[in-house]
């Protein structure tokens, strides 16, 4: 089954922001030649499970609204507005920016290698069995993969959330 590609006008079917020649391209630009290692099928199936990760993962922090009820996607959005050097200008409502475009390729290409939000568990700092085992957690350890090159890309387009300022640069 052939990659639906979000076009700008709301598809209620549609499975990522770019298609598998754009993608290629933009990987091509960049010199990832793990992208070009992988069959057309493979590519397709990395870009269902980052637009999907970027779903989960983005859904309640875009800026705006989207833009029909009935698309598949987060992308079209209205209202979305964004400030640069103190200009602030509106993203038209049939426009899916460069930057979510981009953003899917780059998790894209994450996915290819693994998956993009694996179950996680608590770091072990340490371990002995010497009569009875033991073993001390990690406090710190992350609780989630994180992106953080893919929080740059959409750092224009998110809202600013809770604790988490400028994607966790307080």
């Amino acid at each position: 089954m052939s990659l639906v590609v979000e076009d700008g006008t709301g598809i209620s079917n549609a499975e990522a922001y770019i298609s598998v020649a754009n993608a290629t391209t933009y990987h091509a630009n960049r010199g990832n030649a793990a992208w070009a290692a992988l069959t057309v099928p493979q590519q397709e199936q990395s870009l269902r499970m980052a637009t999907d990760y970027m779903t989960q993962a983005y859904r309640a922090r875009w800026k705006g609204w989207r833009s029909n009820l009935p698309q598949a996607l987060d992308w079209p959005r209205k209202s979305v507005i964004l400030t640069d050097m103190a200009i602030n200008y509106q993203i038209p409502y049939y426009v899916v920016p460069q930057e979510v475009i981009n953003a899917n390729a780059e998790l894209a290409l994450r996915a290819s290698a693994g998956m993009l939000a694996p179950d996680l568990t608590q770091g072990v700092v340490s371990e002995s069995v010497a009569g009875a085992v033991t073993q001390t957690f990690d406090r710190f350890s992350p609780q989630y993969v994180r992106y953080r090159a893919i929080d740059m890309i959409l750092q224009p387009f998110l809202m600013i959330t809770g604790t988490m300022t400028s994607l966790g640069r307080a």
